[in-house]
């Protein structure tokens, strides 16, 4: 899609239902009948629960209309949802992309001290993904985490990379940050 007009704005939905395909359907057939677009989305499974978010672009009154509709679509279709007015993400050509892998035994405790260590070097988050599973060898719960981050500009990347590590040694995991790639070069 080409770059919004200054006159489009944006909806953040955020959806939970128990059929994705469904769920997904209704969305963006929702958003196509009042003239917005789906500029981004994500799906994932939990359990038996479904979680959607769009990104959905369009004018004001298309938008409002889109807003308007949904609770009732909603109910129809037995799923929750939440809508947020949005601004688009400010462009950040200093910024670099990066993508950190950790995996380790399960402890209730590391997303959140993987967060604080990036919080505390000024690295944003982006996207994450954690999943749990049990080991086929031992039968313990294993971790694996994935968070696409953002360095800010002017970081000294091997510096940041030798904290990364030696913060992941002191915790025991196993973990590796390497730069972002594209997952469909062109």
């Amino acid at each position: 899609m080409s770059t919004p007009t200054v006159r489009e704005q944006f909806l953040v939905i955020s959806a939970l239902g128990a059929n994705p395909m469904e769920l997904t359907n209704v969305l963006c057939r929702a958003s196509h009948e009042n003239r917005c677009a789906v500029v981004t989305s994500r799906l994932t499974r939990h359990g038996e629960c479904s979680a959607l978010i769009l990104e959905v672009s369009g004018s004001w009154d298309a938008l409002a209309r889109l807003e308007g509709s949904l609770p009732v679509l909603a109910k129809r279709h037995a799923f929750t949802v939440n809508v947020v007015r949005s601004a688009a993400l400010e462009n950040r050509p200093q910024a670099l992309p990066y993508v950190a892998y950790v995996s380790s035994a399960y402890r209730s405790d590391i997303v959140n001290e993987l967060c604080q260590f990036f919080m505390d070097h000024n690295v944003e988050l982006e996207n994450l993904t954690c999943d749990t599973y049990q080991a086929p060898q031992t039968g313990g719960t294993m971790l694996n985490a994935t968070f696409t981050v953002t360095l800010p500009a002017g970081v000294q990347i091997s510096w940041l990379r030798d904290q990364f590590l030696d913060f992941a040694d002191a915790l025991n995991l196993d973990a590796l940050i390497e730069p972002w790639r594209p997952q469909n070069p062109m």
